[in-house]
């Protein structure tokens, strides 16, 4: 869905023709079909860009994110930055889930997606050493990856694809859905 509403090109067009709520009202509806997010982050993030003038701040900070020249890191770094000058209504809109969800529904192959509580327990089970801060920071995204990528090699007899198969795994491992 992502591929097919807002792909690159896509996106660049509606950058540049100024569509910046629609790429928000894009976005926003292709996350709303996933339960990534808990409500209270989907109503933050929908309120917070409601606003045209903070349409424009998240569609430039997500498109600098996913198709940006600098680093990862930097990257990362100034689309968080931009999440956090964001609008707070009743929630505040800045938080690993929102944060790491984009990147993962519009990139698998590169960015991952951090639920806190089960990835936390996840790295404990799997003895790996993951340096989580509640603050979201490049430190945490970078260890996350880390973890992602162990896994993957751990994993490679079953042939992980991407992102989505190793944040399933680490799923399945922290979840108390699954017994041990």
């Amino acid at each position: 869905m992502w591929e097919e509403k807002l792909n690159k090109i896509e996106f660049g067009k509606l950058l540049r023709a100024g569509e910046f709520t629609e790429i928000a009202k894009r976005a926003i509806s292709i996350e709303s079909k996933t339960n990534l997010l808990f409500s209270f982050e989907k109503m933050a993030l929908r309120d917070a860009v409601k606003d045209p003038d903070f349409a424009k701040l998240f569609a430039k900070g997500l498109y600098d994110f996913l198709h940006g020249a600098k680093s990862l890191k930097e990257r990362f770094e100034n689309y968080r930055d931009m999440l956090a000058k964001l609008p707070v209504k009743q929630t505040r809109v800045l938080t690993w889930p929102v944060l790491t969800v984009f990147g993962f529904i519009a990139q698998p192959t590169e960015h991952i997606y951090l639920k806190p509580t089960v990835t936390k327990a996840a790295a404990k089970k799997y003895k790996f050493e993951f340096s989580y801060t509640s603050k979201p920071n490049w430190n945490t995204y970078e260890g996350l990856l880390s973890f992602a990528e162990q896994v993957r090699k751990d994993t490679a007899q079953f042939g992980p694809r991407d992102m989505i198969d190793l944040q399933s795994f680490i799923w399945v491992m922290g979840s108390d859905e699954y017994p041990d």
